[in-house]
């Protein structure tokens, strides 16, 4: 089952751009898919269906729309755990409806609206599945979460049910309610879902991230910081696309915003490489319906597949080696004078020439190389190797 993940921030036209590529693949006869976690039942929107929701329905032949309500979700497949967290906060006297808010951790609506994917792949009744992630700059930490939250559940999940019968024992004294077979089971389920999850996620040959951004800096920053996360996660990320680009105009005015657009464009594609940037125009009326959704994805993919992987590699890429972080970055130059590098907090910025001037990528850093300095800098086949050590106390 391919799996393809569209992310960026709010207003990039991210939905829409799910809800084309679907239609496409739906066309290219793929059995397809297309989620949406979106609190604003944005594919009712987007498809003019006023009744897509949490039951699967068909859009056009070979396409389905299933809109997510996490909430509902977790209580329908996992209400045994929610009720024991609830519980949990209940006995510190905390009020009941409080209590199931506070049961509802960070994250956890999320991880919840991912785990449909891992539920769809083990029906195997779809070819591929389109996900519109919710906009949000940190969306993407929440496709790394199930394997950090399996990996460490299982050794919390072990700890519970080795030490569940001391904990009847001591149950009167602490006030705290002790786990039942079911909760654990329940936990245990959930962490096996989690690992398949995970699995799907990184496996680079069915899974990709595709980035959605707007000609402006705000929104190819996200982007940018999203593609440094994905890398540093091990999530391949096959294409970036440009949505909402003006036309040229005879009015001073609007062709003076076209042309900050176009250079915009021309450093997003300097930015993501080596990615593929597609580009989509600003439409002259709203972007919803089947018929422009389906002009959409013809604007994006022309007589491609929209399913092929469009991208196989690693733009960003970091080691540990010893107490130095190792980063290679993939670079649109090759020659040894034609670039300058210097950091300034967590970006690092490469400062390209080329035939019609400079520009500059600004490259985001992870926090492991806050308290580091920049050693060395060296280019080879296409590749800025970068070192940043420890400084010395």
């Amino acid at each position: 089952m391919r799996l393809i993940i569209y992310t960026g921030k709010g207003g990039t036209g991210k939905t829409v751009t799910s809800c084309a590529t679907a239609i496409k693949m739906a066309e290219h006869n793929y059995n397809t898919l297309v989620i949406s976690a979106d609190p604003a039942h944005t594919l009712s929107d987007a498809f003019m269906m006023p009744d897509v929701g949490q039951d699967p329905k068909q859009v056009i032949p070979n396409l389905t729309a299933l809109q997510i309500d996490p909430v509902v979700e977790m209580s329908r497949q996992y209400n045994t755990i929610l009720s024991y967290t609830a519980a949990l906060f209940s006995s510190k006297g905390i009020d009941e409806t409080l209590a199931y808010e506070m049961a509802m951790l960070p994250g956890m609506t999320q991880l919840f609206s991912l785990l449909k994917i891992e539920e769809v792949d083990r029906a195997k009744t779809f070819d591929a599945i389109v996900l519109d992630m919710p906009a949000s700059g940190e969306a993407l930490r929440y496709l790394y979460f199930p394997k950090l939250v399996g990996s460490i559940g299982r050794k919390l999940t072990g700890l519970t049910g080795l030490f569940s019968g001391f904990a009847k024992v001591f149950q009167p004294f602490t006030k705290f309610p002790t786990p039942t077979k079911d909760v654990i089971q329940s936990e245990m389920d959930l962490l096996d879902r989690l690992d398949r999850l995970s699995n799907i996620i990184n496996d680079n040959n069915r899974t990709s991230v595709r980035l959605v951004a707007n000609p402006d800096t705000f929104s190819i920053e996200n982007a940018k910081r999203v593609l440094m996360s994905t890398s540093l996660y091990g999530i391949n990320v096959d294409m970036a696309i440009i949505n909402k680009i003006m036309a040229n105009s005879s009015d001073e005015y609007y062709d003076k915003w076209a042309n900050f657009q176009r250079s915009k464009v021309e450093e997003a594609k300097a930015n993501f490489y080596p990615l593929p940037v597609r580009e989509a125009q600003l439409y002259n009326t709203e972007l919803r319906g089947i018929d422009m959704l389906s002009r959409h994805g013809e604007m994006l993919f022309g007589g491609d597949d929209p399913s092929k992987i469009f991208y196989h590699g690693e733009p960003y890429m970091f080691v540990n080696e010893g107490t130095a972080i190792n980063m290679t970055v993939q670079v649109p130059f090759t020659e040894k004078d034609d670039f300058s590098i210097e950091r300034y907090g967590d970006q690092l910025t490469i400062t390209v020439k080329t035939a019609t001037g400079q520009i500059a990528n600004v490259v985001p850093l992870p926090v492991a190389t806050a308290g580091m300095k920049l050693a060395k800098a060296r280019l080879l086949n296409h590749k800025l190797k970068v070192q940043f050590e420890k400084v010395p106390l």
